[in-house]
């Protein structure tokens, strides 16, 4: 991906500039001058506390709504995911909007940005709950279903924390939002 226009080391666009200063969640992980560079730690903690946050709003969102309609696990998991998916993606959606990008522009953003991120972490959570002995029959009033489904986002975001500081030390992932800030 060409980053010249972002870190041309010549003219800077404040607008821009502006948008990435009211951008939560991104502030204090620049790019090296001139390229991807390696990332650091804490913006790979970043990006993925920004994918978590969608994921856990979707995720609890889709248990809660496939619960309270009586569906079955199955159902009520594919809803949980796709909506992980939604407002995970959403989340780097309407940041990159603000930017001043398009809609057409700022799905293909949110789509690189995400996509694997949201992937790794649905995988992993999805995996502790289904392995937690009851996780699975357990209702939202249950301190088992709380913590299996916390547990597993814990464990998805320490190991999905390396995947995307390998990724974002490559430009891709999170590091495609920032050409837009």
């Amino acid at each position: 991906m060409d980053h010249s226009a972002h870190h041309d080391g010549g003219a800077h666009d404040h607008a821009a500039h502006a948008a990435h200063e009211g951008h939560e969640g991104h502030a204090g992980h620049s790019m090296p001058p001139g390229g991807h560079g390696g990332a650091s730690w804490g913006m790979a903690v970043k990006a993925t506390l920004h994918c978590l946050t969608g994921c856990a709003i979707g995720e609890i969102l889709g248990m809660v709504v496939g619960t309270a309609l009586g569906w079955g696990n199955a159902p009520t998991m594919v809803l949980a995911i796709a909506l992980a998916f939604a407002f995970g993606y959403s989340l780097t959606l309407f940041a990159v909007l603000r930017a001043g990008l398009d809609l057409r522009g700022a799905i293909k953003v949110a789509l690189a940005a995400d996509t694997v991120s949201i992937a790794v972490m649905e995988l992993v959570d999805n995996v502790i709950i289904a392995l937690t002995p009851g996780a699975m029959d357990a209702h939202l009033s249950d301190g088992l279903f709380w913590s299996a489904l916390l547990g597993g986002f814990a464990v998805a975001f320490l190991i999905t924390t390396p995947v995307n500081k390998w990724m974002i030390g490559r430009g891709k992932g999170h590091a495609v939002v920032h050409t837009y800030h």
